[in-house]
């Protein structure tokens, strides 16, 4: 018997091996990192399509001509009016019918020249207002100033550029039709966004 115990203390026991534990460990997470790659396929074209409306253009109106207003209810003393551009405009999934997409100045002079300018100053993106001292426009966020004719008021006005005109037509006689456009800001070139 005593000889049983001593062999049982000479038969060591086999320890776990460490570098089988670090295998499986290693092919563990290369089965998971290999298995997130096969995913990212499906997940990102299911994104893609999901997203696919908010990349889209949102106001049918881009680019195209839209009766604003008739000459009669424009006077031909040369003051600026306001006017909203109503048209169809898509937000994301939903789709609004005849929605303000942005405002305009209109303006007539004796002569029966038309004359629109956005309503969005180019220096910030802020609403050009009209000045009620002076025939001018004024933005009052960083005090740029235009002439009725869009162009700058004041050398040192912090616009890039002038008002962004827009291209007029009569149509059916006393229909005023405007090509309703938005441009980008804070720069000196007149480059479209819608």
């Amino acid at each position: 018997m005593f000889l049983l115990v001593s062999l049982a203390h000479m038969i060591k026991k086999p320890q776990p091996s460490t570098s089988s534990d670090r295998r499986g460990f290693m092919r563990g997470m290369l089965t998971m990192i290999a298995g997130g790659f096969a995913l990212l396929g499906p997940l990102w074209g299911g994104l893609a399509l999901l997203l696919d409306p908010l990349r889209r253009n949102r106001n049918e109106s881009s680019g195209a001509f839209i009766m604003v207003a008739r000459l009669a209810s424009l006077p031909a003393n040369g003051i600026p009016m306001k006017f909203d551009i109503l048209s169809n405009r898509k937000d994301a999934w939903n789709h609004y019918s005849n929605v303000p997409v942005g405002s305009i100045y209109l303006r007539r002079t004796e002569n029966e020249h038309l004359a629109a300018f956005n309503i969005i100053c180019p220096h910030a993106g802020c609403f050009v207002q009209i000045d009620s001292q002076k025939p001018q426009f004024n933005c009052p966020c960083h005090e740029s100033q235009f002439h009725f004719d869009g162009t700058k008021a004041n050398p040192k006005n912090p616009s890039p550029r002038g008002m962004d005109p827009l291209k007029v037509e009569i149509r059916n006689g006393d229909e005023i039709w405007v090509q309703y456009k938005s441009f980008k800001t804070g720069i000196s070139e007149r480059i479209p966004t819608s």
